[in-house]
């Protein structure tokens, strides 16, 4: 009862920006050009492009703070953002599951606060922008908005720390209309292992798979982007539902544990469930890769003991040696044909029904050339028409997979309204561990 009175505090709190009227404005839409333009807009008058992740609001959390609640989101500073409303609509997007992210660093108690926050934000969207937005839940709902010539928007919790080990706060979550629940971010939490972080569980724990059903049983997506292997295996092993990959790409192609390997792959395609390829270049470019984690020594070897620490006390010094070795060793630059290439290896490994779009905007630095923002999404569909690809799976691509995984996990969820709500609660003991900081 004090948990669910204190989310309702928090959530008034979060949402009285909401009533905060705004200018109504217009944006024009900007077709694709060159030789492909009347296909992609054909394709995308059919099917909405739907982006499986953008950070836009933990964005405008951290850039414009209070501000954001008030601000003219119509157009913004194309070095700040790689999203505002006119280039969204120049990029022909029709659905949007924007990423309420808060740090894992984070006490959980607060990551719960904050999440709700960043809810709100995505709420006032739909309030202060009506004609440009609206909130959607389900694939009909979406397909109805992007009918109505406004962006299907759906929510994405990046992070199981979010939940701060409570199914009821899952279960808050979903009213509020969160869409999916990434199981882990950065961190190994107390019942998932990260991609990112030390293992401790060999996967999922029997807590993490009770996650697992309860977001069956809500009709949310299990998000497998951040998770370590072992956790992706439990979680397709677990759910009796297609699961996706909000944004993430093909090992095989770029070898970090962030994206997806070939024998996941294959067990997505049993699934029925997506990987939705991500634009980071650290995760699309493997000389982008190398690139960075060679950086990362060289910034360890001159500031941080007991491996180096040439310039420790010295900051202008380490800053000079950074530059020097940046200047001997330039940045690969990440391209779009590379991000085709990762599309095509998922379409050769698991199939054509198991792939979409999950840029990152707005929530990395570095982008492929061609892939800026939200308004280039046309340039990725033309290289893969480039290539070959019909329109049929240009939609497929485009919006289709991840409605009808967004379909079946409705289905599942109708099939599960008999069973009583989740009651599994984290062990004492993992408890204790996760206060401490595991």
């Amino acid at each position: 009862m004090a948990l669910a009175s204190s989310v309702m505090k928090i959530l008034c709190l979060a949402l009285l920006p909401l009533f905060l009227a705004a200018p109504a404005v217009h944006a024009a839409d900007a077709p694709a050009t060159g030789p492909y333009a009347a296909r992609i807009a054909r394709v995308l008058k059919a099917t909405p492009l739907i982006d499986g992740h953008n950070d836009w609001p933990e964005a405008l959390a951290e850039k414009a703070k209070d501000a954001r609640w008030t601000m003219d989101l119509t157009h913004l500073d194309p070095a700040q953002y790689h999203t505002d409303i006119s280039r969204m609509h120049a990029g022909g997007m029709g659905g949007q599951f924007w990423s309420v992210w808060v740090s894992a660093d984070l006490p959980q108690v607060q990551q719960v606060k904050d999440t709700i926050d960043q809810i709100g934000l995505v709420h006032s969207l739909a309030a202060r922008y009506p004609q440009h937005f609206q909130l959607v839940r389900t694939a009909a709902q979406l397909r109805a908005a992007h009918k109505a010539g406004r962006i299907g928007s759906l929510m994405g919790v990046e992070g199981g720390g979010q939940i701060d080990n409570s199914l009821a706060v899952l279960r808050a979550y979903r009213q509020l209309g969160a869409s999916y629940l990434t199981l882990t971010h950065s961190r190994t939490i107390a019942w998932a292992d990260s991609a990112t972080d030390n293992p401790q569980h060999d996967g999922l724990t029997p807590f993490g798979e009770a996650v697992v059903h309860e977001l069956n049983r809500l009709g949310m997506l299990v998000d497998l982007s951040h998770v370590s292997e072992a956790t992706m295996l439990d979680a397709l092993r677990v759910s009796k539902a297609p699961v996706m990959f909000s944004h993430s790409n093909a090992r095989a192609l770029c070898d970090t544990p962030r994206n997806v390997s070939d024998a996941v792959l294959k067990q997505v395609a049993a699934n029925g469930g997506v990987v939705m390829v991500n634009f980071a270049a650290q995760y699309v470019s493997e000389a982008r890769r190398v690139w960075g984690a060679d950086r990362s020594a060289e910034i360890a070897r001159n500031n941080a003991p007991p491996f180096g620490g040439l310039y420790i006390g010295d900051p202008d010094g380490a800053a000079k040696a950074l530059a020097d070795w940046e200047r001997a060793h330039p940045e690969p630059v990440a391209t779009i044909a590379q991000v085709a290439d990762h599309v095509d290896h998922i379409v050769k490994i698991a199939g054509i029904d198991h792939v979409g779009i999950g840029s990152d905007f707005d929530g990395v630095g570095d982008l492929p050339q061609g892939l800026s923002g939200v308004e280039t999404y046309p340039a990725l569909l033309a290289e893969l028409m480039r290539r070959g690809w019909s329109d049929a799976d240009i939609a497929k691509l485009a919006g289709e997979n991840i409605l009808r995984v967004m379909a079946a996990a409705e289905k599942t969820a109708i099939a599960m309204k008999d069973e009583p709500e989740g009651s599994a609660v984290l062990p004492a003991t993992a408890r204790s561990e996760e206060m401490a900081g595991l």
